[in-house]
């Protein structure tokens, strides 16, 4: 028999978000994990607030959230927030009960500097790569290191010349014509995100405004050791490269990096034997500056085919 649409708004509700979330959900692993390591921060976070005033948005939900954001690929901090309102998993993972109402999207800008920076998220970082440590799923004698663009949110539209003090067209989406004109991150820049730059990472490619990214990866279970962000540049790779072999454990023992051609010049690789680093480095076709005494082994050939993994 065909059941009819009867819906009635309940008056109370009498299961939790624990019930509704499944046993075998992949969060709830994580969410445990992470629990565990920001319950270790609490000294980094005490010394970022007053200790009198009105209290905050606890910062363990912010940043629960935004790993939410960068798990699921949600546009906007705007978005986010819509989508906590209303999504029962999400409210469970940052740790809202049903009747809890969600902070406004600009609690996220008020805490950018003081949350959101460099020191906070190394700090987290650092307490994940220990417990990797702990379980013995990392090495300290091969690595792989690449590099990727992170498009900005910003238009083209908003890059202009510096000493350009003209107001912006009216309207929401004015029309904007730079055909012709000769541009370029020493003249101009964005006015929606000053640290964006303007980057093309290959010939065919097309110029877009960007950060860039580089992750450092050990080869034997394909982990993230280090991350940095940088502005986008021709040179931004290998210098984010060194930077982060500098910083890697076991300074004094011999190591291996994979990289692909774009890091094939002579400062990378003098650079990487400073650091007691052999370059396994994919060599060009021509004037590489990458030599018999690294290809002939055959420790090249492997790392040549591990570091395909940190795509």
């Amino acid at each position: 028999m065909r059941g009819n649409q009867d819906f009635q708004g309940a008056m109370f509700s009498y299961i939790s978000l624990e019930e509704r979330v499944p046993a075998t959900h992949p969060l709830r692993k994580l969410r445990a994990v992470v629990d565990a390591l920001l319950a270790t921060m609490n000294r980094e976070f005490d010394a970022v607030y007053a200790r009198r005033g009105r209290p905050s948005v606890p910062p363990e939900m912010l940043l629960k959230a935004l790993l939410l954001q960068i798990l699921f690929s949600i546009r906007s901090e705007r978005q986010l927030v819509e989508a906590i309102e209303y999504n029962l998993l999400y409210r469970w993972f940052v740790g809202l009960n049903i009747e809890d109402k969600v902070w406004d999207h600009s609690t996220f800008s008020a805490n950018r500097e003081r949350l959101f920076n460099e020191d906070l998220a190394r700090a987290f970082f650092e307490r994940v790569k220990h417990t990797a440590d702990w379980a013995k799923l990392t090495s300290d004698e091969h690595f792989s290191v690449d590099g990727t663009l992170i498009e900005a949110w910003a238009s083209h539209k908003s890059f202009k010349r510096r000493d350009d003090d003209s107001a912006s067209p009216p309207g929401r989406n004015p029309e904007v014509d730079f055909k012709g004109q000769e541009r370029c991150n020493d003249t101009h820049a964005s006015t929606t995100d000053a640290d964006a730059r303007l980057f093309k990472k290959s010939q065919g490619d097309k110029s877009r405004l960007c950060h860039m990214g580089h992750i450092l990866m050990e080869n034997r279970n394909g982990l993230i050791v280090d991350v940095e962000i940088t502005h986008a540049s021709g040179t931004a790779e290998r210098e984010a490269a060194l930077a982060m072999l500098k910083r890697r454990d076991n300074k004094n023992k011999r190591a291996t990096v994979g990289a692909d051609k774009g890091y094939d010049s002579k400062a990378f690789i003098k650079g990487c034997r400073k650091l007691k680093v052999t370059p396994h480095v994919a060599a060009k076709d021509k004037h590489s500056a990458v030599d018999a005494r690294i290809t002939r082994h055959e420790g090249y050939k492997t790392s040549q085919k591990v570091r395909k993994r940190i795509e």
